[in-house]
């Protein structure tokens, strides 16, 4: 069985390069893969002319062509061979308020490539739901992204004088802002991954707080991030399925997220769940996770459970199925 991976320019963005990265490598055992990236980085109708010509040189009906997500346009090329588009969220309409560009994005990013895959896969049940309410179609599927093996369970002693708290991320969504304010005053240290905002920065020393920051992580430096920290915090605003979640439940750490789809579908009950707008919902998390062990050492328990909903073997087996069914 052929199948050919379409990927968004790597200049965009590694996130969903990350999670099909860990996903083909395990696929590869027994289908025949070929990987693709498309040339350009923009979203305008020229980039789209140029990536969608790109695809189109690509086609092969003897394949399936599975585009992972974030260029759906690119589908407009594949008409008439076989098609599976995985849509990781709709951040792309949900956040333009200029009617004309969210139509164009509509059609071009939605309604057209969603018409053309034979099979659409949502990785949770909250981006089925949001395409449901913006397009009519029988044609949509719940796959979990899988979570990198590299993340093992890591026994560390619980630093209650001074945790690490370590924040994935610093876009408008991931909400660091609030995170800096509802630490005020907690002994700890806030580990950021990701470029800091001249805003945040002034922020951070607003609120005098113990931290530091790093960019542009390895896979395995990312791993070793959650092995050295006491809390991951991802309060997130926004999210199409919240990847932090699992790997620090699979690590071993007690996770405080949204009560937000789809993080309480990701996290189930295996995390503290917080109200993303409320900093006072947040502190609270914080210092109820610090100063209660056996609140802590149940939610461990709890979160190396879930986890195992998205190895990358039970995700993999059910691509491998959706696969079959084309052939």
């Amino acid at each position: 069985m052929k199948i050919n991976y379409f990927f968004r320019h790597p200049n965009v963005g590694h996130s969903i390069h990350r999670v099909f990265r860990t996903l083909i490598g395990e696929l590869k055992k027994s289908l025949d893969v070929t990987i693709y990236e498309v040339p350009s980085e923009g979203s305008m109708p020229a980039n789209v002319v140029k990536n969608v010509w790109f695809a189109y040189g690509k086609r092969d009906k003897t394949a399936i062509h599975h585009v992972t997500g974030h260029i759906h346009d690119v589908l407009l090329a594949l008409v008439g061979v076989k098609t599976v588009l995985t849509v990781h969220d709709l951040v792309f309409l949900d956040n333009v308020k200029n009617p004309f560009k969210r139509l164009y994005k509509w059609l071009f990013w939605l309604y057209f490539p969603v018409k053309i895959a034979d099979v659409v896969v949502c990785i949770s049940n909250q981006t089925k739901q949001n395409i449901l309410q913006k397009i009519k179609t029988d044609k949509l599927r719940v796959i979990y992204n899988a979570v990198d093996p590299i993340f093992v369970p890591v026994a560390k002693p619980f630093n209650q004088e001074k945790p690490i708290i370590l924040h994935i991320g610093t876009g408008w969504n991931k909400n660091l802002d609030r995170t800096i304010e509802a630490l005020s005053g907690i002994s700890c240290h806030l580990r950021i991954i990701g470029k800091l905002k001249v805003s945040q920065v002034a922020l951070l020393e607003k609120y005098k707080t113990d931290y530091s920051n790093q960019c542009n992580l390895t896979d395995e430096e990312i791993r070793d991030e959650y092995k050295s920290c006491d809390i991951v915090n991802f309060p997130s605003m926004y999210e199409g399925f919240g990847m932090p979640v699992i790997e620090g439940q699979m690590t071993g750490r007690v996770v405080i997220t949204s009560n937000i789809e789809p993080l309480i579908e990701v996290a189930a009950d295996a995390a503290v769940l917080v109200n993303p707008e409320d900093v006072s919902s947040i502190r609270d998390a914080y210092e109820t996770v610090i100063s209660n062990e056996s609140y802590r050492i149940n939610l461990i328990e709890k979160g190396l459970r879930n986890a195992e909903r998205f190895s990358v073997e039970n995700i993999a087996r059910q691509y491998q199925e959706i696969y079959k069914e084309l052939i």
